[in-house]
């Protein structure tokens, strides 16, 4: 018969190296069970003890929206996770600092955060979703993997705050100021990723699950299918997924971006140690 696992102490290993910056051994290797759904109870007994330690929920990542990376990391479907006032940055322009030594095996990936003014229902349709959001913004968040070389199944990967870091969040667009066609502005959008001065990639708002309000009306949809997931409320941000390649950073570079097709714009981030 199978051992059950500990799942507080699973919880506990896998807090420890997030907070120490460390690697762990995959657990789907180690319990052959480890599926989605103890994966989701782990996150949110970690969850439990971040809030008790003193952190603030402000919101969601969505992860894994690009259907391009799934082969390429063994997932089939997005995941999720919450973040906190303690790596949410809402940034004072477009420049931005980053420190990496908090981070194990940092990537970058470029993408759009909505914020709710109003709760969403749960059958909300992308299109519906418009009229609970009362600002739009482009970000960076910063995703990391405390496994080794970032191999992993889809179940370590919520176990582990959905490769959450950072979120670093520009300067903020009323959806009043950027046009009748945002719903359509958010699905074609375009955006050129470059490091140094160098194009990397350029991609498309489509990327995000066919477009970020798709992934929040996902996001909307699997929360209500998840007991212990409170629904997503009014005063939460969700940044909705990479619309690149996620692309390894190290400390010297500056990525930048660069927004076409929707009034919002680029941002530019220096690492350093």
């Amino acid at each position: 018969m199978p051992k059950v696992p500990d799942l507080d102490a699973l919880a506990r290993e896998m807090k420890a190296a997030q907070d120490a910056a460390r690697h762990v051994e995959l657990f789907t290797e180690r319990l052959p069970d480890f599926d989605l759904a103890t994966a989701y109870d782990v996150a949110n007994r970690i969850h439990r003890a971040r809030v008790a330690e003193g952190a603030r929920p402000v919101g969601r990542k969505i992860g894994f929206t690009n259907p391009a990376m799934w082969d390429r990391y063994g997932v089939r479907a997005p995941i999720w996770a919450h973040v906190y006032d303690t790596t949410v940055v809402q940034l004072r322009d477009t420049r931005a600092s980053c420190g990496l030594a908090r981070f194990v095996e940092p990537k970058i990936e470029p993408e759009i955060v909505l914020h709710f003014c109003r709760t969403p229902a749960l059958d909300a349709s992308p299109e519906t979703l418009l009229g609970c959001i009362d600002w739009v913004a482009h970000g960076f968040e910063i995703v990391q993997s405390h496994f080794r070389g970032w191999k992993f199944q889809a179940p370590d990967t919520v176990a582990d705050w959905a490769l959450h870091g950072a979120l670093l969040v520009g300067p903020a667009q009323p959806v009043a100021t950027l046009g009748e066609e945002l719903a359509a502005a958010l699905e074609d959008l375009t955006i050129t990723l470059s490091r140094n001065g160098q194009e990397q990639e350029v991609g498309k708002g489509a990327n995000a699950l066919g477009s970020p309000l798709a992934a929040v009306a996902h996001l909307v949809s699997v929360l209500a299918t998840q007991p212990q997931a409170a629904p997503l409320r009014a005063g939460e941000v969700v940044t909705t997924g990479t619309l690149t390649a996620a692309r390894t950073v190290r400390a010297g570079e500056t990525w930048q971006s660069e927004l076409r097709g929707i009034g919002l714009p680029g941002l530019a981030v220096t690492f350093s140690d």
